[in-house]
């Protein structure tokens, strides 16, 4: 009789025990950045939804910018062609493919905006002015995305480094995630010189 309940005794301490292991919280938190890095995903396909839209538009009017076209186009592409699942955002080097190509674009959709600066006509255009609204919407979806998957990855990264859980991750084979990172750190701790 003493056997059985010290038999039920140690399996009830083993659940209590396992309750403060961590490893519920961890896929909770694993899941979240998931869904995190799924709502990033949603919006940059956001903005390369809008770009040939934006980029026909323009077209109609600055039909001599071939140049900057081509380049909206390849950085489209390159966009396209570097897929970034939730379990390959949590590997440093695939994220910051993804955060290059997603650079290029960006750079340029920021020449592509600045030819229209020399096309007055489109720069009236309802259509060029409700793209450039969409695309200027979806910038702020994309930053609050990426916000929202970095504090995400801060909480599952945070969780992982604490005790008890730092034990139980190891055991499991847990990782800490990567996350966005800034290309060029240098550039942004200098002041931008303003001269007129």
């Amino acid at each position: 009789m003493f056997k059985k309940w010290l038999a039920v005794l140690a399996v009830m301490t083993s659940m209590f025990s396992l309750g403060g292991c961590g490893y519920n919280t961890m896929q909770t938190e694993d899941e979240a950045a998931n869904a995190a890095w799924s709502e990033v995903l949603n919006q940059y396909q956001r903005r390369a939804d809008l770009i040939p839209n934006l980029v026909n538009t323009v077209k109609g009017y600055a039909t001599h910018e071939e140049e900057v076209f081509t380049k909206v186009t390849e950085a489209r592409s390159k966009v396209g062609s570097v897929q970034l699942s939730a379990e390959d955002a949590a590997n440093p080097e695939k994220l910051k493919q993804f955060q290059q190509a997603q650079g290029e674009l960006s750079g340029a959709l920021s020449r592509l905006l600045v030819v229209s600066e020399n096309y007055p006509q489109l720069k009236a255009d309802q259509n060029f002015r409700d793209l450039q609204a969409q695309l200027e919407g979806t910038e702020n979806r994309i930053s609050i995305a990426r916000n929202s998957y970095i504090r995400a990855v801060q909480t599952y990264n945070t969780t992982l480094r604490q005790f008890p859980q730092n034990i139980t991750a190891k055991i499991f084979g847990m990782q800490p995630r990567a996350n966005f990172s800034i290309e060029n750190e240098g550039a942004i701790s200098n002041a931008p010189k303003v001269q007129f």
